[in-house]
């Protein structure tokens, strides 16, 4: 992938020799410079080191933030007339809806025309940084000797009472990435949610807990046994955390769904959140995601160390992309018959 780094470079440097600019751009100390970006949770598939190594590579520091996907939106919109945010970050049905509410700026990081179609906006108002696949983090030692589940089926069963958790899926991203699973698993479409109503009002009889905000450390801890979650939290935790952590691709099915980042409109430090931009999706960039677990938006290859531990392919061929627009659609709706008819 290098001939991409050198030909962006050469790409700003078209009046000057190649060797020299490269040669002065290594020379030059990184500049102290800082930007704001929504929804970078350290936590949260391994921002912290996302964070350190964008300080370290750029010079550029970003402060750990903790919203979600629906307050970040929701800020970006009290703020639109003064913004305080340069980079965005969150799930893509609220990267294509901040996109078509004027929130976020157009903008094509080096790398951009790698990206699949259908995974970023044709102008760069929003693109995919990597991918995750919805299932089960599971906290094996804090089960209690109930078996670990399999199926969405599994989880409405009495001995999980109280063992079960799914982010908000009236404001979190990922509650509402997972629900769209669990509604697909029983028949369900992007136009027909009845059965992810009806699954997690059989759910609720089981005393689920229902956070706001990603809660890694509360499935490591064990005070959440089970969590509707993404691949790459659960590999994090079994390959990194002391005690037994498993992953689950349901066996009724689930979707693999990209987050995406785009470039706050008016932004206060909108050449430096540029910057962050091209470093996220750089080679440098999309190498630490994999470090994280996550597929990378650009195809590139998972390392051999990291590829064989993930579930097999013939697992993961259970999980499926969906139209994300339509998923983008259909968000408001499933949400407010969430709250109306199951919370």
């Amino acid at each position: 992938m290098k001939h991409i780094a050198l030909a962006g470079l050469a790409a700003t440097a078209l009046a000057a020799p190649f060797s020299l600019t490269l040669s002065l751009a290594l020379a030059a100390p990184a500049q102290a410079e800082e930007a704001i970006c929504y929804n970078c949770p350290p936590e949260w598939a391994d921002w912290a080191a996302m964070l350190d190594a964008i300080k370290a590579e750029t010079g550029i520091t970003l402060p750990h933030d903790n919203k979600n996907s629906g307050q970040t939106f929701a800020q970006l919109v009290a703020e639109q007339a003064s913004p305080v945010a340069d980079v965005a970050y969150y799930g893509v049905t609220t990267g294509i809806k901040a996109g078509k509410e004027g929130l976020v700026e157009a903008y094509k990081p080096a790398g951009f025309d790698e990206i699949p179609e259908g995974l970023k906006d044709p102008e760069g108002k929003w693109f995919a940084v990597h991918y995750g696949t919805i299932g089960f983090f599971v906290n094996v030692d804090a089960l209690g000797g109930a078996p670990v589940p399999q199926c969405f089926a599994d989880l409405t069963k009495p001995e999980y009472q109280g063992m079960v958790g799914y982010l908000d899926p009236s404001s979190a991203f990922v509650g509402y990435a997972g629900a769209v699973a669990a509604n697909l698993a029983f028949g369900g479409d992007l136009t027909n949610f009845d059965p992810a109503i009806a699954y997690f009002s059989d759910l609720a009889k089981n005393d689920p807990i229902v956070p706001k905000q990603t809660s890694f450390a509360r499935v490591v801890s064990g005070e959440i046994p089970i969590l509707f979650d993404y691949d790459f939290n659960a590999y994090r935790a079994k390959y990194e955390e002391d005690g037994t952590f498993e992953f689950v691709l349901p066996c009724e099915g689930s979707v693999r769904v990209p987050y995406v980042m785009s470039l706050v409109g008016n932004a206060p430090h909108g050449e430096t959140g540029k910057k962050v931009l091209d470093f996220i999706l750089s080679d440098k960039g999309q190498a630490i995601w994999t470090n994280a677990y996550l597929q990378p938006a650009r195809p590139v290859a998972l390392p051999a160390e990291v590829a064989e531990k993930f579930l097999p392919a013939s697992d993961y061929a259970r999980a499926r992309a969906v139209d994300y627009a339509e998923m983008e659609q259909a968000q408001a709706g499933f949400g407010e018959r969430y709250l109306s008819e199951v919370k």
